[in-house]
Order: structure tokens, then C-alpha cells, then sequence
């Protein structure tokens, strides 16, 4: 089984903590505000990527593309990041990340749940407790920049109101699994639309997740390496 090392960030200070993947899910079109669903299928669909035949969705992914890692290998330029905060369902509670599930539009077009095989999901090291921002979760901010060319473009910015909230999120995974059972379970939440016109496919890719009310961060940043140094 694998097993990721975070820092857990409290009211109170700092720890380190590992904790046990046992599988992994990506949500889609999980937004509470069905227009702005549409609107993200929408962008997809330009990109020629299918509708779902409903929503929200879910995708497994291979655990092991979870990563902390600061630069990913990705194939073919046709890739890009979406914020997405990140649920770690444990025996004991559940702590709240944020991250990027980072997927190949190309290959999303013919089949999405290999898509995301193709990618990493990468997260932040830093994590919370969800019981510590509960009460405020909607008055999260969750943002995301690209970076294509040295230029830097503010990409996504929602607070968390725009998406289904965890223990709601939570429940519909658990209704999905064959054994019911969440302990273990790595969640991307789905994602927030972009700002820009297009999807851009950048050299770079940073997320972050405010909270305004405890006065906190977290983040996560890495770069795109393309493999193209063959003839």
C-alpha cells in the first residue's frame, strides 16, 4: 500500500503525518450550481472531450500517480492542470488538501478514465483537519495560475460554495464503491471553471486554497516537463 508523507497544519501547530492510500478517485462535474456544470462541459467540449451522461462523475486512478512531486513528466503538449481540493478519508477523520488533476486532453477525447492514468495527480504537502474549517468551508477560496511563456495568468478563482461540500462529497463516493468502505480513499473534488477564454496548456501550474478565516494557505506548485527529446 502506498504511503504519502504530509504535514498536518492545526490551530495549533505543525506534525508530520503519513498516511496510507488504499485508492484513489477524481470527481467530476461536481459543482452545486448546475450552470456552471454546463459551463464547464462546455469548455471541455470545445476541446472535443464527450459529456458525461450525468453528474457529477467519478474516475479511478492508479494510487500510485499521486505525487508531492514539484516537476511531472507528461507526453504531448496537449495537458493541463485544474485546482481541486483534495479530501484524505482516514480511520480516525478527514483531512483537507489541495492539488491538480492533471490530465491529457488529447487522450481525454477517445477515453477519460485512461486520461487520467497518463498524468500525475499532484498535490500539496501540507493538509488540514476538515473538523477545523467545517464551520467556514463555503468561505474557502480556491484559485489556480498558469504559466506558458514567463507570462503568469490568474486561471481559476471560486470559493468552495461552487462545489459539492466534503461530507456530501463523502457520501456520494461511498455510494459508488462496491464495499462502501472510505478509509483510505484519496478524493479530487472536481474543479471550478476557467477565467481565461481557453485552456491553457502551460509550462507551469500553481493552486492554492485560502482560508480567510483562520488566516491560512495551502498550496501547490509544479512544472510540466515534456518528453521530447527524442528525434
Amino acid at each position: 500500500m502506498k504511503t504519502v508523507p504530509f504535514t498536518l497544519e492545526t490551530k495549533d501547530g505543525r506534525r508530520g503525518l503519513d498516511f496510507p492510500v488504499r485508492r484513489m478517485v477524481n470527481a467530476g462535474y461536481s459543482g452545486r450550481d448546475q450552470q456552471e456544470v454546463r459551463r464547464h462541459i462546455e469548455e471541455l467540449r470545445r476541446e472535443g472531450i464527450p459529456a458525461p451522461e450525468s453528474t457529477p462523475t467519478l474516475y479511478p486512478v492508479i494510487t500510485d500517480l499521486l505525487t508531492l512531486q514539484e516537476e511531472i513528466e507528461v507526453v504531448g503538449d496537449r495537458t493541463s492542470g485544474e485546482a481541486e481540493f483534495v479530501l484524505l478519508v482516514g480511520d480516525e477523520g478527514c483531512l483537507v488538501g489541495v492539488g491538480s488533476d492533471h490530465t491529457d486532453r488529447e487522450l481525454e477525447t477517445v477515453d477519460i478514465t485512461k486520461a487520467k492514468q497518463v498524468c500525475p495527480n499532484v498535490m500539496g504537502p501540507k493538509v488540514w483537519s476538515l473538523d477545523e474549517v467545517q464551520d467556514h468551508w463555503d468561505a474557502l477560496v480556491l484559485r489556480s495560475w498558469v504559466s506558458e511563456g514567463g507570462q503568469r495568468t490568474l486561471y481559476q478563482e471560486a470559493a468552495l460554495e461552487a462545489l459539492l461540500p466534503p461530507r456530501e462529497l463523502m457520501a456520494f463516493v461511498r455510494s459508488r464503491l462496491k464495499d462502501g468502505r472510505l478509509e483510505g480513499t484519496v478524493i479530487f473534488s472536481g474543479t471550478v471553471s476557467i477565467l481565461t477564454p481557453e485552456i491553457i496548456y502551460g509550462d507551469s501550474f500553481e493552486v492554492e486554497l485560502e482560508d480567510p478565516v483562520l488566516g491560512r494557505r495551502l498550496s501547490c506548485r509544479y512544472r510540466v516537463k515534456r518528453l521530447n527529446y527524442l528525434l
